[in-house]
């Protein structure tokens, strides 16, 4: 899930406001457990925080147990396993994947049961969410892919190295690197790749490294279409010269992330989240009430888990989630057809998109969805479904791919 620091709030709000603001968040389903034993990741150093102020305790056990309740509301069986993808790359001795161990790392995944020869969608999140935030889109989606997802190294259940990277190339490589492990664990090939935010972001990257994988890829608001320069935003421009703009770029430059208000919030944090949750996914369709209460469980414990893959932020984007190293400058290489899905009210410019198929020399489409916001799969999952099924119409029956797109689902 992506977040900004939105220039339409931030003068007006305090920060701990603005950044809480702007985080970019029937049966039971049966679950299979992993015989993979993971150690807690809860924390035990001594906290200077008072202890009637100290922020519940989280761990791995508690995000998959949050996400098992969330996905109580799924209706398709599904497996759950922490894929060991190893120590590293072989024969790798980097600092930004090892960190201070050379202990395996286990990448939470989800594998949702399908029809035989059904074709594989792999689902990855975007910054500061995980894979269960897809909860509304798996019983659909099942009909007709073999759906897994996945949450990143250093986010929801998964592994949460210490983040060590310094630079835009090494942080990039620690989620490309680690997906690629995962990818030779779990033996896929082939496969439909689709990222929402700051996850279009890694999966677009991922592509243009291992495009022989990729049948093709579907970015949903994805982040880092465009840099600063490239956008050339006389509107940051002038914001990042205010006091206001001033602050928020030096707390962004030193790595300040939301996750880091929410726990300093101790006891008030599921609160704030609860908050959040209530305000952002109020839009289009909404979310029922037993929906908002579970999301915002699952989320608050994987915000507030150890500090790891959220520390990419500054190395990735500037202030404003502009991209350091934009896809736009890459478009010439992309080598697989790609899909674009973009709510009518998304805070990512659809028009990132536009530019970038100017240069691409692979089929191209780009499709907006109405009543829906940055988290159009949320918002409007009926649109964000038959957008999917559209992208992916090579790949399925006559029947789904003659699937008519409406709601006033269109074309740019």
């Amino acid at each position: 899930m992506s977040y900004r620091l939105g220039l339409r709030r931030a003068e007006s709000s305090s920060l701990a406001k603005a950044m809480a603001q702007e985080l970019n968040s029937s049966a039971p389903a049966t679950a299979t457990e992993t015989a993979a034993t993971v150690t807690s990741t809860s924390r035990t150093k001594k906290s200077l925080w008072p202890s009637a102020i100290r922020w519940i305790p989280t761990s791995t056990d508690h995000i998959i147990s949050a996400e098992k309740r969330l996905l109580s509301l799924v209706k398709t069986p599904y497996t759950q396993e922490l894929v060991d993808i190893g120590s590293g790359p072989p024969g790798s001795k980097v600092r930004w994947f090892r960190s201070a161990s050379n202990e395996s790392r286990f990448i939470n995944t989800i594998t949702f049961d399908s029809k035989q020869d059904s074709p594989t969608l792999v689902m990855v999140h975007g910054y500061a969410a995980s894979q269960g935030f897809f909860f509304k889109n798996f019983d659909t989606l099942a009909k007709h892919f073999r759906v897994i997802a996945i949450d990143q190294l250093g986010w929801g259940a998964s592994s949460r190295p210490d983040f060590t990277c310094t630079s835009t190339e090494e942080t990039e490589a620690w989620f490309i690197d680690s997906f690629e492990e995962w990818r030779k664990a779990k033996n896929l090939s082939n496969f439909v790749l689709l990222g929402h935010s700051f996850g279009g972001y890694i999966a677009s990257k991922y592509a243009l490294k291992h495009p022989e994988h990729v049948q093709h890829l579907i970015l949903v608001g994805p982040a880092g279409v465009t840099s600063e320069i490239e956008q050339k935003s006389e509107r940051l421009t002038k914001f990042q010269a205010t006091w206001t703009g001033a602050i928020l770029n030096h707390l962004w430059e030193s790595n300040f992330t939301p996750m880091k208000v929410v726990r300093g919030l101790g006891p008030f944090g599921p609160d704030l989240v609860r908050k959040y949750t209530s305000a952002r996914f109020g839009e289009g369709e909404g979310l029922a009430e037993q929906e908002s209460a579970l999301l915002t469980d699952y989320l608050y414990h994987t915000l507030v888990a150890k500090a790891s893959g959220e520390l990419c932020l500054k190395y990735i984007f500037s202030l404003g989630a502009f991209a350091r190293s934009s896809l736009l400058q890459r478009s010439s290489e992309w080598k697989v057809p790609t899909t674009f899905i973009y709510g009518f009210q998304d805070w990512m410019d659809y028009k990132g998109a536009e530019a970038a198929r100017k240069n691409m020399n692979v089929p191209c489409e780009i499709i907006r969805v109405p009543q829906a916001g940055h988290f159009v799969f949320l918002d409007n999952a009926k649109g964000f479904h038959s957008s999917v099924l559209h992208a992916c119409r090579r790949f399925l029956s006559p029947g789904v791919a003659n699937y008519p797109l409406g709601g006033g689902v269109i074309f740019v």
